[in-house]
């Protein structure tokens, strides 16, 4: 059974020029101590299914329709006092991109790790709170003397490790990162993601992880969903969908990232840029791009399909295959 279930998911955001359809009927699943990787490239939606989740959407920001079940309920139901009290943090937590401006500059990080605990376990003490602070910070490999610094006198890789902590505070079952190793160098980013990998193994967390980079999905992932202009294009295990891509757009990912084992060859490249949301093209969206694109690419959108083993691809050209 799934832990989270997201059916035909739309979210808007309105300007004074009219909807922008960042994500526009996204489906998919995650389950328990399984990591669900979302890539593609920046502004095609994945950050705003992350705020979706969890209602914490900006005020020009609507979720116009579907449905975002998690252990059976439907979290677009819900009024904000049901998520604040009863999901945000308690059973779904995330992880911000860029950890600097996630943590409060003038607040010590132990203090706002145990204000997470009290603002959401009323009956939790400020005692119990310090002590489990203290144990998170070990378990993310952080001395829990450095509970009492603030953010600033942490190094990048701490301050990332501090924020999974913080997520981590009340004992969630699905943990969304957001780019977890953006501004991280390699070293560090590799740490972190070691880190990542092992919580989600032994706390059996469920993991949404957001990122433009195949290597990080390829590594902590069980499934990958590739998004591109709002919608999800190609769907399966990271096996499937890395060894045998279907979607031109995939195979122009993947043909655009290196491989250090394959024999030296020129990188290929997706010519253009992603469509505006505002007034995206008719039919498939990414048609303008497409190598392979036909007059019922440019008129009617694709339909999701099955290609073999929950392998799905939106893409007119599966229906020649």
């Amino acid at each position: 059974m799934s832990l989270l279930e997201v059916k035909d998911l739309k979210t808007y955001y309105r300007t004074i020029r009219g909807y922008v359809k960042a994500v526009d009927g996204v489906s998919f699943n995650v389950y328990k101590a399984q990591a669900m990787g979302l890539a593609g490239e920046s502004g095609c939606g994945k950050s705003t299914i992350a705020l979706s989740l969890l209602k914490i959407l900006p005020s020009s920001g609507r979720i116009m329709s579907g449905n975002i079940l998690y252990k059976g309920s439907d979290l677009v139901l819900m009024d904000e006092d049901e998520v604040r009290e009863g999901i945000r943090w308690k059973e779904i937590a995330i992880v911000f991109q860029g950890a600097m401006n996630a943590l409060n500059p003038v607040m010590r990080v132990g203090d706002q790790i145990t204000e997470a605990m009290t603002l959401h376990e009323k009956e939790t003490t400020s005692e119990e709170a310090r002590e489990r602070a203290e144990k998170l910070f070990e378990l993310v490999g952080v001395s829990p003397t450095r509970l009492d610094n603030y953010p600033h006198e942490f190094s990048g890789g701490m301050r990332q490790r501090a924020m999974i902590a913080m997520a981590l505070a009340c004992n969630p079952s699905l943990l969304i990162a957001d780019e977890p190793s953006t501004a991280l160098d390699v070293i560090v980013a590799a740490q972190v993601l070691k880190l990542m990998k092992e919580l989600k193994e032994r706390l059996q967390l469920g993991m949404i992880l957001i990122t433009h980079d195949l290597s990080i999905i390829a590594e902590i992932c069980e499934s990958v969903s590739i998004m591109y202009a709002g919608e999800i294009v190609e769907a399966g295990t990271v096996v499937d969908v890395f060894k045998h891509p279907v979607h031109p757009y995939t195979q122009g990912l993947i043909g655009a990232f290196p491989d250090i084992k394959a024999k030296r060859a020129k990188m290929s490249s997706i010519e253009g840029s992603p469509p505006d949301l505002l007034n995206p093209p008719s039919g498939c969206k990414f048609h303008p791009r497409c190598q392979y694109a036909m007059d019922v690419c440019r008129n009617k959108g694709p339909e999701r399909k099955n290609v073999g083993d929950g392998h799905i691809v939106a893409c007119w050209l599966t229906e020649k295959k």
